[in-house]
């Protein structure tokens, strides 16, 4: 056992602490000040109080304004699932949004973006979570969001 731990603790000291960090902490999430979530997998989460309806209408919207085809959707007993493709024929990406009715008055989004086999897109995740979220704030202030 307690070659494990030298062996444990030598890679985290050593800097490869990249490593080892996934084994501890999968699942784990890190909060930001964008009002977003992120696994340690860069699985984008977010929840809105708002009803599925509105939330799964701007974000086929969002999509469709960021220039990302839907490829499907489907309906699930907790919500919709929604697939798009993205990016260029050099840096092709598949996305998957789930968005899960957490109750009446509340939907929670979660975005996966992959490039490749392995690779993760968090910062387009995040966008299309920021983008619906404007979209959403101005259907409630009556403001309307511009299309890019």
């Amino acid at each position: 056992m307690s070659l494990i731990w030298t062996v444990v603790l030598s890679l985290g000291s050593s800097g490869c602490g990249a490593v080892i960090a996934p084994l501890f902490g999968a699942g784990a999430e890190t909060a930001s000040s964008t009002g977003v979530t992120y696994t340690l997998d860069n699985i984008a989460y977010r929840t809105f109080v708002l009803p599925s309806q509105p939330v799964e209408q701007e974000t086929l919207a969002t999509l469709d304004m960021m220039g990302f085809p839907v490829s499907w959707t489907q309906e699930t007993a907790e919500g919709l699932t929604i697939h798009a493709k993205g990016g260029s024929p050099t840096h092709d990406m598949s996305i998957e949004i789930e968005l899960q009715r957490l109750s009446v008055k509340t939907t929670r989004m979660r975005v996966t973006i992959k490039r490749g086999l392995w690779a993760r897109d968090s910062a387009t995740a995040t966008e299309i979570i920021l983008q619906t979220g404007k979209r959403l704030e101005g259907r409630t202030t009556g403001k309307t969001t511009p299309e890019s």
